[in-house]
Formats: C-alpha cells, structure tokens, sequence
C-alpha cells in the first residue's frame, strides 16, 4: 500500500510537465520538464524564408522604420508554443514557426514577449503589443474590440482521463455534460461557451454542469487527474496532442465547434492588410503546409488568410 501511494504521489508530481501538451489559455508554468515529453522536431521550414517586397510594402512607415514587431504571446503548450527545452531557452510551435516565418515575408524582427493567455487581447488596446499570438479563436464578441488575420482553423474539444467512461461518446450537445465538472482556461472561448449555455441542462430537467476556471494548463490536467474535474474544454489540436502522449493518460473525445484562428491586433490596426498578404504568401509557396505537417495540425490548413471572418456557426 505505502508503495503504491508513494507511486501515485510520483505520477502526479509529473503533471506540470505533461499540462504542457494541454491547450486554451496559455502560462509557462511547469515547462522545465516539458524537454522529456515534448521534444520538437527537428525540420525548419521557415529558414528558407525570404522577404518579399509586396506584402512588406503594406507596412505602416513606422514598422518599416523600426523594422520589429512587438509580439504578445502566450507560450505554454504544444503543439502551439511551448518550452521543449524549458524555460529561458527558445520556443518551438506551430505559432511560433507561422509569426516568425510571417516576419521574414514583411523583412522585420519579431520580438516576442511572454505573456499570459487572459491579458494579451486587452494589451492590444494600450499598446503594449503590435500582435497577439496564442490560438486565438474569431469569435463574435472578440470582433467588437480586436481585429483578426486568420492562419488556421482550429477550435472547441473535450478530453476526460483515459479509461473514463462517463462520457461514452463524442460530445456534440452540452446535455451531456450535465452533472459533470468541467476544467477550462481563463479568459477562453471554452469559459465563454460553458457560461453562455449554462441554462441548457435546467432546460433539458438535468442537474446543472460546473465549471473550473484555471489560469495554467498545468493545473487543469493536474485537477482531471485528482478526479476533482471530470472533463476538460480545450483546443482540438491542444487535446489531440496531449492525448497522443501516453504520460498524459487523457483521451481525446473528438470536436465540437470548429473556430478559425487567427493573429490579434487592436482594433483599426494597420497591420493587418500586411499579415493577410504575408500569410497568403507562405501558403502560396508551400511554407505554411511544411509547417503544418512538421507540428501535425495539416488537418487544420485553411486555402486563404481572411481579415475578421465571422464566427462560424
């Protein structure tokens, strides 16, 4: 017995490390260890980028003039951004690879700042950032106050620990989370759908859903394991990858609501005509689909960058 407690009490010390593969809101909590889990792959599509004149000559003079973008971007799981190699050393992702490929187009440096998920849309209004990075949705409710350059299509999945059967199947309606506790992160798309719909089960005469909010994705994937939340609300491409790694013990329970994603800027932002043309321009090449395939999300490709495209329905 005190064998297999003292077993246990190591696994779930592992957690921090393995949240990493977890996705929604950002945090760089428990990188150190993510090296041993998540090694990044070793191909560089972006290298061979070059700077193309056209889409760089869509720049606002200042930027040409500085020649760097202030990028605000949450960096903390993969296969987005994360720390293969830990904190303090470069960041590997399928975000990281896109915004620094999108820099050698416009022939700027991308400067990137660590930020936590929650505060980067509202830093765009100060500021403190030119772009937000981070796997962020196009909602409708974000279009009123931030601008989007769309480069992939991504959006809403449900994970529950490998080997739970409370939820046999795929979740396509939120009745069938109703009695169940569900873990999110902070300032998401997810927290904003569960709140929205949190009526449905009263509708359906079922007890209602809980929802826990996390700050760090390793904290929710620590709280599923303990059994203190029964599913988690992420990203398809997050959730896919962390079940991929058998360390993590989730299973992935398949989509439910597709979502483009895109670059954030403030609203008005003259940047934007300037990433739509340098994100067609690495699709037309064929960088972005190298990219794609080198993180595993192709599935996610979109055929064109669009500018503030409705939330889909």
């Amino acid at each position: 017995m005190i064998r297999t407690r003292l077993r246990s009490a190591a696994a779930l010390a592992l957690l921090p490390a393995l949240a990493l593969t977890a996705c929604g809101s950002g945090g760089t909590a428990g990188t150190t260890s993510a090296a041993a889990q998540s090694p990044a792959p070793t191909d560089d599509p972006v290298a061979a980028v070059r700077k193309v004149d056209s889409a760089a000559a869509l720049l606002p003079a200042d930027v040409r003039r500085s020649g760097r973008l202030r990028i605000g971007s949450s960096v903390g799981f993969p296969p987005g951004a994360y720390y293969p190699n830990g904190p303090g050393k470069a960041p590997a992702g399928q975000d990281i690879d896109i915004a620094d490929a999108v820099a050698k187009v416009l022939g700027v440096k991308a400067v990137r700042q660590d930020a936590s998920f929650e505060t980067i849309l509202p830093a765009l209004g100060s500021g403190k950032y030119d772009v937000g990075t981070g796997n962020f949705g196009v909602t409708t409710q974000r279009l009123k106050t931030v601008d989007f350059v769309t480069y992939i299509n991504d959006g809403q999945g449900f994970a529950v620990k490998k080997g739970d059967t409370t939820l046999k199947k795929k979740v396509t309606d939120l009745t069938q989370l109703c009695g169940l506790t569900i873990g999110t992160g902070a300032g998401t798309t997810f927290e904003t759908t569960l709140a929205e719909q949190k009526g449905v089960c009263a509708k359906a005469g079922k007890k209602p859903y809980e929802v826990k909010v996390y700050s760090e994705n390793a904290a929710t994937l620590t709280a599923l394991q303990q059994g203190r939340i029964d599913v988690i609300m992420s990203t398809i491409n997050g959730l896919r990858y962390q079940a991929a790694q058998p360390a993590a013990g989730t299973a992935f329970l398949g989509e439910y609501h597709r979502l483009d994603v895109g670059f954030a800027f403030r609203k008005g932002s003259p940047l934007t005509k300037a990433f739509q043309a340098a994100v067609n321009e690495l699709i037309e090449d064929g960088t972005y689909a190298r990219i794609l395939e080198k993180w595993g999300t192709s599935a996610s490709a979109i055929d064109t960058s669009r500018i503030n495209p409705p939330e889909h329905r």
